[in-house]
């Protein structure tokens, strides 16, 4: 068993398939099927089930991913630490994030970041709940992870590092039917069609807080898709309650945003795991943390 078996090994399981995998690693597929294949004889086990263009793991399979990814991991460290002498020189870093908070802050974090560490390649990858963010870094897919939650994450093995909090926000048409200006407040959204975010996220969890209040509110459109919310409000499909990341970019595009009453509130909160970060982690995780207007 070598390392480059296991990273094949890894790309099969993260893309889904051989030919993916392939693509993804710029290896032909026969040299990626001909090296899993010597893991799986090397292991004395099979480790994926072919079905088609599709991988599905076996049970042997799902039972090496966590080594695999703890191995991947301790050899980029070391890399990383040899390469790191007095600043970054390479390396990447793979970061996980909901779509509101990749709007801001993480925009301006990777600008910070780049500017500094331009030699880093950074990989952002989409979650779409604060629970998949906490995976992907808990598994080791990403090493940090960006999100939004009413309660900061509560997993054993990770650190949380807040990053303070986005205020929940009104998005209608410019003729919707609230005057600009003023504060919505949660009563009068009753009768009104909303488009909302799959479970699991804040922005939902606020909708279903309504309904469980009394509150008759209508569900239009529930998308995994934020970026779809702004065209559907303004070609009039329903309203829609986003963070304040988004209000900048929906004024632009010709919608009103405004206040909710009472205030509501996300934490961000920036996820990395407890074993010992790689420098560029380090590095983004310095940045991060950091006011903006600090040196």
């Amino acid at each position: 068993m070598d390392f480059r078996q296991l990273e094949y090994f890894l790309a099969i399981v993260d893309h889904g398939g051989f030919n993916r995998a392939a693509a993804a690693l710029y290896v032909s597929q026969p040299s990626l099927s001909q090296a899993v294949k010597v893991l799986e004889r090397d292991l004395g086990s099979s480790l994926f089930h072919r079905m088609g263009r599709r991988a599905v793991l076996t049970e042997a399979g799902a039972a090496l991913v966590p080594p695999a990814r703890e191995a991947l991991h301790a050899l980029e460290l070391a890399r990383a630490g040899v390469g790191a002498v007095r600043e970054l020189r390479g390396g990447r870093l793979d970061i996980a994030a909901m779509a509101s908070p990749a709007v801001e802050p993480l925009s301006t974090m990777v600008q910070r970041f780049t500017e500094r560490h331009p030699a880093v390649s950074l990989g952002l990858r989409v979650a779409l709940t604060s629970a998949d963010v906490v995976e992907m870094v808990r598994t080791g897919r990403c090493e940090l992870g960006l999100l939004t939650s009413s309660s900061p994450p509560t997993a054993p093995d990770l650190v949380p590092h807040p990053l303070g909090d986005h205020r929940l926000v009104l998005v209608t048409p410019m003729d919707g039917p609230f005057p600009a200006g003023r504060p919505v407040r949660r009563e009068q959204l009753a009768g009104h069609r909303l488009i909302v975010g799959q479970r699991g996220t804040g922005i939902r969890g606020y909708v279903d807080d309504l309904s469980a209040h009394g509150i008759d509110v209508r569900i239009a459109v529930e998308t995994e898709h934020r970026m779809a919310f702004l065209s559907l409000v303004l070609k009039g499909v329903g309203l829609a309650v986003v963070t304040d990341s988004w209000a900048e970019l929906s004024a632009r595009a010709g919608a009103l945003v405004l206040d909710l009453e009472p205030p509501a509130r996300q934490h961000i909160v920036l996820v990395s795991r407890k074993a010992q970060p790689t420098p560029a982690a380090r590095a983004f995780l310095d940045i991060a943390t950091r006011p903006a207007t600090g040196p």
